[in-house]
């Protein structure tokens, strides 16, 4: 499947007041002006798209309420409104199925998070700078946008800000201008990209080169990393993240090549109550970092999400699963790797605690209030550990590698994945599915049908340094 000719599947049920799904973007230009002090956003938003099957008589972007200088339809202007967090564009008269269309947005206001069941999201002033954290449907918090994850875009984002700060986009940094006081940062992100994954970092940062022996395969250089944190950090930090191109070489052999062309970190001078995943880049607080490798399961966590939830993208809320469950996984992984706990010892401490809790979850559809339980992101990887205990470990990994392969930048639903499993598999895998994502109530611990422990995850143990 091409992502950038496929049409998602409909409306979100979780958020059905969110994203249009008569058309399509296919890429999005942003120049912002920021400033710190006075949080004052001023913004251009330049949307290419296409329409659906059907004529488009109006085109509907989400946007808080900014305030609104002008529109244009492909370079003209034309009638709108704006209330209710909905930009609605009346052309004068309805484009026709299939056709391109440019629409651009000036705007300016003071940006803040938008209202959810979960407190507020995507555009967050901090102490001294600001963050982006849009999952699930923040990112109308700064800029127009169609917003569903389905609808993935490319992006060029540039941001003038005071020269003492650094800002950073998920992407790769192609110029940087300084003009008197001020800086212009332009980053690119050519990769198909979720609205609610794009996200933009503001602080006084020192950038720190991530290098490292790079994957097994020396054809292929290994990923460019950068982390930016305040320097007061370094110590901390060097501790904290010294195994973090370990474990991009470990993910690159165990689930395929790093989705896009460079990962960025971001330590915020602010504590934050969990990382923050985003396309090519994760952001996590400085409560994360204590020179004790506390939080490098978050570390391997976040770096998961890369390969499943921003390459392989879900095409509606209700399949999160998809991208808690493997991330969980992951970090199981990551530790029987690195000579830590196994995944098997891992899935029974999961098990364990969540027989103690209430069977009340759905993961396969757990609506919209329990979407980010505890309870979906245990069973999720509990669900992946006893596909790998009823595949074997090499069918397992090769349906694993497989998977993020055959859906590169796509958009995928739970149908799609337990048809993709079932290819691997020399027996009905429905019991399985149906018993760990659609029955609240929790299936017995899943054991190994084969050897428990693949030879390349364990053959070579990392020292505990």
């Amino acid at each position: 499947m091409n992502p950038q000719q496929a049409y998602a599947p409909g409306t979100d049920p979780y958020f059905p007041d969110h994203g249009d799904t008569r058309y399509r973007v296919h890429h999005y230009e942003l120049d912002l002006d920021y400033r710190p002090v006075s949080n004052r956003l001023s913004g251009s938003a330049r949307l290419s798209a296409l329409a659906g099957t059907a004529p488009l008589e109006d085109i509907a972007l989400d946007l808080a309420p900014f305030r609104i200088q002008r529109v244009l339809l492909d370079s003209r202007t034309v009638r709108y409104t704006h209330r209710a967090g909905k930009l609605r564009i009346r052309p004068a008269k309805a484009l026709a199925p299939g056709a391109a269309f440019t629409v651009e947005v000036r705007y300016t206001g003071n940006p803040k998070p938008v209202r959810s069941p979960w407190g507020g999201l995507g555009w967050e002033e901090l102490t001294d700078g600001a963050l982006v954290a849009s999952q699930p449907i923040g990112a109308p918090s700064w800029y127009p946008c169609n917003d569903r994850p389905a609808d993935k875009a490319s992006y060029r984002v540039a941001i003038t800000t005071p020269s003492p700060y650094t800002a950073v986009v998920g992407g790769r940094l192609l110029t940087r201008t300084t003009r008197a006081s001020s800086t212009t940062w332009v980053y690119e992100q050519p990769a198909p990209t979720s609205t609610y994954l794009v996200t933009v970092s503001l602080g006084k940062y020192t950038a720190v080169p991530l290098t490292g022996s790079g994957p097994a395969d020396e054809r292929r250089p290994p990923v460019t990393q950068t982390a930016y944190l305040p320097a007061r950090l370094l110590p901390e930090f060097t501790e904290d993240f010294a195994r973090q191109t370990r474990i991009m070489q470990f993910f690159e052999e165990t689930f395929g090549p790093y989705p896009f062309g460079e990962y960025t970190i971001v330590v915020a001078d602010e504590e934050l109550d969990v990382p923050v995943e985003a396309q090519a880049m994760a952001t996590f607080g400085a409560n994360h970092l204590d020179g004790a490798r506390t939080s490098e399961r978050l570390i391997a966590h976040e770096l998961a999400h890369q390969w499943f939830g921003n390459s392989v993208s879900i095409a509606d809320w209700q399949h999160i699963w998809l991208n808690e469950g493997f991330a969980k996984y992951a970090e199981w992984l990551w530790s029987e790797h690195a000579g830590g706990r196994t995944a098997a010892t891992h899935a029974a401490a999961a098990h364990q605690q969540l027989a103690a809790l209430p069977q009340d979850l759905l993961p396969a559809d757990p609506g919209r209030q329990l979407m980010f339980d505890d309870r979906l992101y245990e069973r999720g990887g509990l669900t992946v550990h006893a596909l790998r205990c009823a595949l074997g470990e090499d069918v397992f990994f090769h349906m694993l590698k497989d998977w993020t392969r055959r859906h590169c930048h796509g958009t995928v639903t739970t149908a799609d994945f337990t048809a993709h499993a079932q290819q691997y598999a020399t027996a009905p895998l429905g019991d399985l599915f149906d018993a760990w994502l659609r029955e609240p109530s929790l299936p017995p611990l899943p054991h190994p049908t084969g050897p428990h422990h693949p030879a390349d995850l364990q053959a070579n143990p990392l020292p505990q340094d």
